[in-house]
């Protein structure tokens, strides 16, 4: 076996000045586990949010309203942006929530155009309203129809 140099047997290699020492692998771990118990909470909250854009569709339907209503889009987003306490910027939710709200809207359409609630459908495929946000950019354009 050949001798590196620059190290003794078992000692590990100089950390640079200023650098952070890697985590711990069960720090690292127990973070992965929190995050994945959160990622669970957020989609069954995200499925009740649903449930309930699929009942307020069909209030829409029955008042004859539309689906979008951009005051009440604006509406919801300025509420997330004053309840943030950080670490997320105001911006970063905002983009979170114009997708939440982007289907929202096409969950919506497709309970009151469909004959029933929409099934789980696949990552990425779109639905009835056509491509989400993703195909027009982060805050893309509205059209009156959304």
């Amino acid at each position: 076996m050949a001798h590196r140099r620059g190290r003794k047997g078992g000692e590990k290699p100089a950390q640079a000045k200023g650098a952070r020492r890697p985590a711990r692998p069960d720090e690292m771990e127990d973070l992965r586990r929190r995050i994945d118990a959160i990622d669970r909470r957020m989609v069954r909250l995200l499925n009740d949010r649903a449930g309930c854009a699929i009942a307020l569709g069909r209030v829409k339907k029955k008042r004859g309203l539309p689906i979008y209503q951009p005051a009440r889009e604006e509406e919801v987003l300025g509420n997330v942006q004053r309840t943030n306490g950080g670490p997320l910027q105001k911006e970063a939710l905002r983009r979170l929530f114009l997708r939440i709200i982007d289907e929202s809207r096409r969950i919506e359409r497709s309970a009151t155009e469909g004959s029933g609630a929409p099934a789980a459908d696949q990552e990425g495929a779109p639905g009835p309203a056509g491509p989400g946000p993703a195909a027009r950019g982060p805050a893309g354009p509205r059209s009156p129809k959304d």
